[in-house]
């Protein structure tokens, strides 16, 4: 690709904790000087893990690239709800984390396997009456949510050492892992919240594939160019 002319495509990001999602998009900006770069799929700032970065024409398929299943892998912290359902918020309730056995766990965990409905927390870019709920949230207010149809297609339990559950998930689009974790928290009957969190696929797109935000900014220009999928490549791999 020549550094002369505006590539379109899709960027393969390896977010890093601490950045809104648009900080990276505002990153790749002013990197490559161009306006045109769109993300899919938020991740909080407490996630790391792939972030697609659309870039020119590639903005067109944005839809359809989040629309993908995508896996996570995090960290569950039980006996403590907090306002976000994450580590980020203020505590909102402490209770004691019973002895629980792997059988236990593994049950409330085969709670949400399948279809499910699941509720969006009032912390997210869910709109209502055109505002995102987020910036509800932060007024103090609680809005009506519809509950969402969400699939998990598999999980694993990667490490129990009470009060902290690892876990991965795959999951269809629309799902909150904290919302997750949280609704794990209640079946288990001390509550929980999300400690940590990490995207590592988005359809066929893989994390290991990724190039750090710290390369975008460090790294020669031709570099990253080379590194942007082509609408085509981008085709081939989603076997469209």
């Amino acid at each position: 690709m020549s550094s002369t002319v505006t590539p379109d495509g899709v960027l393969l990001v390896d977010k890093a904790e601490g950045m809104t999602s648009h900080d990276v998009v505002a990153v790749l900006r002013r990197k490559l000087d161009i306006k045109k770069v769109g993300h899919c799929g938020t991740l909080d700032p407490i996630a790391t893990g792939l972030l697609l970065l659309t870039i020119g024409r590639g903005t067109k398929i944005q839809d359809l690239l989040m629309s993908e299943d995508k896996e996570y892998a995090g960290t569950l912290s039980l006996g403590v709800t907090t306002s976000t359902q994450d580590r980020e918020g203020a505590v909102v309730d402490q209770r004691p984390v019973p002895q629980l056995n792997e059988s236990e766990i593994r049950a409330a965990f085969e709670k949400f396997r399948g279809d499910f409905y699941q509720m969006p927390p009032m912390v997210s870019a869910i709109k209502h009456g055109g505002v995102p709920l987020y910036k509800l949230a932060r007024q103090g207010k609680v809005v009506e949510r519809e509950p969402r149809l969400v699939h998990v297609y598999r999980y694993t339990i990667d490490r129990i050492a009470l009060p902290e559950i690892g876990f991965s998930v795959m999951c269809s689009k629309g799902f909150y892992v904290r919302t997750y974790a949280h609704d794990i928290g209640e079946a288990l009957g001390c509550g929980a919240h999300l400690k940590s969190l990490r995207r590592t696929k988005s359809g066929r797109f893989d994390v290991a594939n990724a190039i750090s935000v710290d390369e975008i900014k460090n790294g020669e220009r031709d570099k990253i160019l080379g590194a942007i999928l082509s609408l085509p490549e981008v085709s081939r791999m989603r076997g469209a």
